[in-house]
């Protein structure tokens, strides 16, 4: 480090002016340099583009109209398709499951007839199986038939209910009798209140069933007693070759019809047509698709319109891609697809002026929109290339007055501080705080430790001088200094009650009154815990003096975010620049990233550490030392990282607890120590150490306390459960 009048050359205001002014440099020349970069290769990119674009839309334009077309009305039959057909599916399903109850309950003998009753107006609303007969048949004739019947009223009134769709559900037998299951019993009576007239055998589904022997589906025809349009499921039930029943349900289909009557939107629609090729449902009401009566309709196979009447014959083979076809109102984009459980397909229609349209417009407007496009481009780069470039220059300027101001706002007070503790000689041992100090963060922190403890320590000294003289108070005198150096370490436990992710304990008990061991701990910020502990060469008040020193250097360097390596680094720096005594002293400094539970340390000399995994034993980790601290200038230091997990524990030390001895000599040892942390391993970091002391306790017995001895001991928690996501 060289001073050139008031700035320092090699220091950390040079490092901070050089790191910002560097890094403002670097990050405004590669901004730059990329900005200008991109900025042609989008200019020339735009150039290119714009004109393949002018010469692609001419060539693309009908394949897109086409496409889009053809996707919009694929997802549009398809959907309604499906919608319907899965209404025929589960009509069929209803009807199947009828016709073989029926065939059971009618092949079985001595089936028990169940109750059965006609329609009763009182009951409309509700679901009931309701009995029909033909006009001229007796039910008391039939009434066994009936009754064997009415034995799937139940199940016939669950199908009714578990469909929206389901008009009613019924069994009619051939001796002219019917039994329905809905909830419309006054639809049964006309104005009067007279039974309407109704002969199964009458209706088309019957007839059709009958002659076809197996399910059938009807055409479109309107209920006997609401009027609505639907559609009838019906199966003829065979016992011994003979016609037993006729199992059917019928389902309303004024949703279809309501569907496709308002489909028309836009020159878009839909239409439905029957596999006789009749139109059922259709908005339209001129032209071949209009809805006609099934005895005027005309089959659009058999249609003068050869594009449509193909259309339809090939819609009821399978879906058909999408086609123009000429209606009365002009060309159409149509497509065809059948519903697979009835011989039923859907027309879906666009207008092609409508589908057009809007690539007509684009292709107006593109040529306009591009030369714009181009031109602000053009302006709004240059632009921009100028305001980069001004705006680089600004922020190099800014950068270096802020660089030089922070950094000697930052390092002055330091080197002020160093200035004074050098010039303390002689009787000039008190360090005082001056205006300069008070900068309100951390270094007005180790300014006021280092005056508290150095007017602490003239006291000390002058009372040391008085005992001298006055032996009768020696005993007082060391006890204050006791109370100085206790005062310093952390004392209060539980350090830190709010936080439950870790819980950490220490002691120290000094060979002398005062000691030269010292541990310490602090949070650096919410999230990064700070251990230290370290072990001065030599004893009593010198090596205490030395020893907080040593911490308040090592707190104020960490705290100012320092590694546990650099902080190593920095506090051998700054103890070998004024090191007249020639101590050292040995420290194992870490940091827990308390989230995590990563712990980053450095060695200097000091004792291996022990680890504990979770449910594991305590176990010597055997990591890399650096040189002491204070032995010699220039020394650089490594550090390791552990992964501490919920459980862990850590265990660190100082050379008294393997080194105590007893009246024999014989030393406490790593091993003894280890079986002591094992005993204790599942308790807290306090009886822990309490038990490892007993047993050095037990193991020197009388023998004098040699050296001091200091012990730490972390338990990592981790975060609460109801905090991990």
């Amino acid at each position: 480090m060289k001073r050139f009048k008031k700035l320092v050359i090699g220091g950390i205001q040079t490092r901070i002016f050089n790191l910002i002014l560097v890094t403002v440099l670097v990050s405004g020349i590669a901004f730059l340099v990329v900005t200008l970069y991109h900025g042609r290769i989008q200019k020339q990119l735009s150039e290119e583009t714009g004109q393949r674009q002018w010469e692609a839309v001419a060539e693309v334009t009908d394949t897109v109209m086409d496409a889009v077309v053809e996707q919009s009305m694929e997802r549009t039959i398809d959907m309604q398709a499906t919608a319907s057909d899965a209404l025929f599916q589960a009509l069929e399903r209803r009807v199947k499951m009828l016709g073989d109850v029926a065939s059971r309950l009618f092949s079985e003998i001595g089936t028990a007839p169940a109750e059965w009753a006609p329609p009763d107006p009182a009951k409309d609303g509700e679901v009931t199986v309701q009995t029909i007969v033909a006009p001229g048949v007796r039910p008391e004739d039939i009434a066994d038939r009936i009754g064997r019947a009415a034995n799937m009223g139940p199940m016939m009134t669950a199908m009714f209910r578990s469909s929206a769709q389901a008009n009613s559900c019924f069994v009619a037998l051939p001796e002219g009798a019917v039994l329905v299951t809905d909830d419309r019993s006054t639809g049964k009576f006309d104005e009067n209140g007279e039974p309407i007239s109704f002969d199964p055998r009458t209706r088309p589904w019957y007839q059709q069933a009958v002659e076809a022997g197996e399910l059938i589906i009807t055409d479109v025809e309107e209920d006997a007693f609401t009027g609505d349009v639907g559609v009838v499921c019906a199966m003829p039930v065979y016992v011994n070759g003979e016609l037993t029943a006729v199992v059917g349900s019928d389902l309303f289909l004024t949703s279809m019809r309501d569907a496709v009557e308002a489909s028309e939107e836009d020159g878009a629609f839909l239409c439905v047509v029957n596999g006789n090729g009749h139109v059922v449902f259709s908005p339209r009401d001129k032209g071949v698709l209009k809805v006609m009566p099934s005895d005027e309709a005309w089959d659009l196979r058999e249609n003068a319109n050869e594009e449509l009447a193909a259309l339809v014959s090939d819609a009821m083979e399978g879906r058909t891609g999408v086609r123009e076809v000429e209606l009365v109102d002009g060309w159409y984009y149509m497509m065809g697809a059948p519903m697979d459980s009835v011989d039923w397909i859907m027309l879906s229609a666009v207008s092609r002026k409508t589908a057009s349209q809007p690539l007509t417009t684009l292709e107006n407007r593109f040529s306009e929109i591009a030369g714009e496009a181009t031109e602000n481009y053009r302006l709004e780069s240059r632009a921009s290339n100028t305001a980069n470039i001004v705006m680089l220059a600004v922020l190099l300027v800014i950068a270096g007055i802020v660089a030089l101001l922070q950094g000697r706002k930052i390092t002055q007070p330091l080197n002020d501080m160093a200035t004074r503790i050098s010039h303390m000689r002689g009787e000039q041992m008190e360090f005082r705080m001056e205006d300069s100090f008070r900068t309100g963060d951390e270094i007005e922190v180790l300014a006021e430790s280092f005056a508290d403890l150095s007017h602490k320590t003239v006291q000390y000294v002058e009372n040391v001088r008085t005992a001298t003289a006055e032996k009768e108070r020696l005993g007082t005198e060391l006890d204050m200094a006791t109370r100085i150096q206790t005062s310093m370490l952390p004392h209060v436990f539980p350090a830190f009650p709010e936080r439950t992710e870790f819980d950490i304990y220490a002691s120290m008990d000094p060979a002398k009154a005062v000691g030269g061991d010292f541990y310490d701990f602090f949070l650096i910020d919410d999230d990064h815990l700070c251990m230290v502990i370290a072990d001065v060469s030599g004893k009593g008040v010198p090596a205490a003096l030395f020893m907080m020193a040593c911490k308040i250097i090592l707190q104020s360097v960490t705290m100012l975010g320092s590694t546990p390596a650099k902080a190593l680094t920095r506090a051998n720096e700054a103890i070998c620049s004024n090191n007249q005594e020639e101590m050292f002293i040995t420290i194992w400094l870490g940091i827990l990233e308390i989230s995590t539970g990563r712990l980053v340390a450095a060695n200097a000399g000091h004792e291996y550490p022990a680890l504990m995994e979770p449910d594991g034993r305590f176990e010597i980790y055997r990591d890399k030392h650096g040189l002491v601290v204070g032995a010699m200038e220039g020394i650089k230091y490594t550090e390791y990282e552990l992964q501490l997990r919920p459980g862990s524990r850590l265990f660190v030390y100082t050379d008294g607890v393997p080194e105590a001895m007893d009246a024999e000599n014989e030393l406490f040892g790593l091993e003894r120590m280890t079986r002591a942390l094992n005993k204790a391993r599942d308790g807290s970091p306090e009886e822990i150490l309490a038990r490892v002391r007993r047993d050095m306790d037990r193991f020197v017995k009388d023998a004098e306390q040699f050296d001091d001895v200091t012990m730490l001991c972390l338990e990592y928690k981790g975060k609460e459960e109801d905090d991990h996501e």
